[in-house]
């Protein structure tokens, strides 16, 4: 039986306004949005005085100006990114100029997207941090610790930051609580974001803070749902398989039959996802490397 997953979609802001959120977090949310974005890109401000900025968003002048105006008076002592779209990063270095300091993400190297149909807001495949980061990294303030977590699916080099006072996490893009996450290969690993979801679970955070759309209060029964999510797509490939349509374009209308055919293009690419990871995980095989016209067939 498929889950229900427990999207929270509810949230009250004014673009451009910073709004505190918790005692050490502030939010402010870039006017940019739209069908990856939701209502737009969340950035986050950690401490007082001394402070962070994650995912500063897209280089927008009135973004921009508004980001200036709130930090006008306060030391950034770090630019934290989650991972390099086009949504999230672009404002990363012009803030740090602006604050003069540095840039902090991971180093992988994100394969930019290679498919027609458009799944995200946009690859910004020129950014490089200044300061590598890896899984376990601290980064600390006066009164703030954030550490760096690993969590490669969404892309191969996603890093979502733990706020240790708080027992919260910025998730970036690999949990929203408004939507699923694309994962989309190349670049995008399904297996590697279970895995990813599996590793947040244990943590047993009390918030879970995306970039875009409102937090998640309850995260392990989201995350448990969020998974199973998945796993139930998976079974349907696999039944799909079973009954004899051998191709990804084949599976699609099945599994996708209720949502609108224009939607179709991108569903497959989530089917091509979890294709990759059965081939992976050894319950399917198919010649050469799977796509959407691929004959695949059962193990």
């Amino acid at each position: 039986m498929a889950v229900s997953i427990p999207f929270v979609r509810d949230i009250k802001f004014d673009y451009g306004i910073v709004e505190q959120v918790s005692p050490l977090i502030r939010r402010v949310i870039a006017n940019n949005p739209g069908p990856f974005t939701f209502t737009g890109t969340g950035v986050y401000i950690i401490g007082h005085g001394d402070v962070c900025v994650l995912d500063p968003g897209p280089d927008m002048t009135d973004h921009f100006d508004a980001l200036k105006s709130i930090l006008h008076g306060e030391t950034v002592s770090h630019v934290l990114v989650t991972h390099s779209h086009m949504d999230h990063s672009p404002l990363a270095h012009p803030l740090a100029r602006w604050a003069g300091c540095s840039v902090f993400a991971s180093g992988a190297i994100e394969l930019p997207s290679q498919s027609e149909v458009q799944l995200e807001a946009g690859d910004d495949s020129g950014f490089r941090p200044d300061t590598i980061i890896h899984d376990g990294s601290l980064i600390e303030g006066n009164g703030w610790s954030m550490e760096a977590i690993s969590t490669p699916g969404h892309t191969s080099g996603h890093m979502c930051y733990a706020l240790r006072e708080e027992n919260c996490l910025f998730s970036g893009d690999h949990i929203m609580g408004w939507s699923t996450t694309v994962i989309s290969p190349p670049d995008g690993d399904m297996d590697d974001y279970l895995n990813s979801l599996e590793k947040i679970a244990a943590r047993q955070f009390t918030t879970i803070w995306p970039t875009h759309g409102p937090p998640i209060r309850e995260p392990a029964p989201f995350i448990a749902a969020y998974r199973k999510h998945r796993l139930d797509r998976e079974a349907q490939i696999l039944a799909c398989l079973e009954a004899g349509h051998a191709r990804i374009r084949d599976i699609v209308p099945i599994i996708y039959a209720t949502i609108d055919q224009n939607l179709w293009p991108a569903a497959s690419h989530s089917v091509l996802a979890h294709v990759s990871r059965l081939i992976k995980i050894g319950k399917v095989r198919c010649e050469g490397e799977p796509a959407i016209d691929t004959h695949l067939r059962l193990v």
